[in-house]
C-alpha cells in the first residue's frame, strides 16, 4: 500500500478556462505530464467555520497569511472508509497543507466531541486551531477531479476540475454528492501545484495559448454568492 502524504509544501496557480481552452491545452501537457492511476474522480469537501463566517470573510480580503479546516474524501465515504482531515494554511504565496487520514465515524467523534483515534501532531494543530474558531461544517463542496503529474519532476502536478457543485445542508460527506454548480457549464478549473518555480516549456505554452493566472477560491465564490445571505437574514438552499 502507497504511503500516504501528510505534509504538503508548494505554490498553487488557478486558472479559469472554458471548453475550447481545456481541449487546446490538455494534449499539450500530455506531451511533458501523464495522468495519474485515479483517471477522473470525485472529491468532496465539507468546509468548516464559525457562525459568522469569520475564515472565510477574513480569506476574501486576501491577508498575507490565511488558513483553513475542511473534512474531505474521495468519493462517498461509508463509516469506515478513509477520509481526510485537513488544516490548509497560506503565507506569502506558499500553501501549507497538513491532514490525517481517518474513518468517517472517527472524524465525525473528533470534530463533535473532540475524541482522538490515536495521538498525532497534526491533531494537536488542529486542536489549536479548534481552540481559536469555533468552527461547524458550513458547506458541502464537490467536483470531479482529472490530474496530471510530470513525467521528470513528479511534484509538478496540474488538475482540471469540472462540474464544481455545493450544498448548505445535509452537511455530511455519506449523504451524496449531489449539489447546485458553483460555474457555468463548460468552465473548467485548473490548478497547478507547484515545488518551486514553473518550468520554462510550461510557462511558454501558457503563453502561447494566452492562459493567465486568476485568484479564484471555490469555497470563497460559495460564500460571497449563496451563504453571504445568512449573514443578511437570507435563506440557504442549494
Amino acid at each position: 500500500m502507497a504511503q500516504i502524504q501528510s505534509v504538503f509544501e508548494r505554490y498553487e496557480k488557478k486558472y479559469l478556462l472554458d471548453w475550447a481552452q481545456y481541449q487546446a491545452l490538455y494534449p499539450l501537457l500530455c506531451d511533458k505530464m501523464q495522468p495519474d492511476d485515479y483517471g477522473k474522480h470525485t472529491i468532496c469537501n465539507l468546509y468548516y467555520d464559525t457562525d459568522q463566517f469569520t475564515l472565510i470573510r477574513a480569506s476574501i480580503e486576501k491577508p498575507i497569511y490565511k488558513e483553513k479546516l475542511r473534512l474531505r474524501s474521495y468519493g462517498i465515504p461509508q463509516a469506515d472508509s478513509t477520509v481526510f482531515l485537513e488544516l490548509k494554511k497560506k503565507f506569502r504565496g506558499v500553501v501549507y497543507k497538513r491532514r490525517v487520514p481517518l474513518t468517517l465515524e472517527e472524524a465525525g467523534r473528533y470534530l463533535a466531541i473532540g475524541q482522538r483515534p490515536f495521538p498525532n501532531q497534526i491533531l494537536s494543530e488542529i486542536d489549536w486551531f479548534r481552540s481559536r474558531y469555533p468552527v461547524a461544517a458550513k458547506a458541502f463542496i464537490a467536483y470531479d477531479r482529472v490530474a496530471l503529474f510530470g513525467r521528470e519532476n513528479p511534484s509538478l502536478r496540474v488538475t482540471f476540475d469540472t462540474g464544481i457543485r455545493w450544498r448548505g445542508d445535509s452537511l455530511d460527506l455519506n449523504k451524496g454528492d449531489w449539489g447546485a454548480p458553483i460555474l457555468d457549464r463548460g468552465t473548467t478549473l485548473m490548478e497547478v501545484k507547484l515545488p518551486g518555480a514553473m518550468p520554462l516549456w510550461m510557462c511558454r505554452l501558457f503563453d502561447s495559448l494566452a492562459l493567465y493566472p486568476t485568484s479564484f477560491s471555490k469555497y470563497g465564490v460559495c460564500y460571497q454568492n449563496h451563504l453571504q445571505k445568512v449573514m443578511t437574514g437570507g435563506m440557504i438552499c442549494a
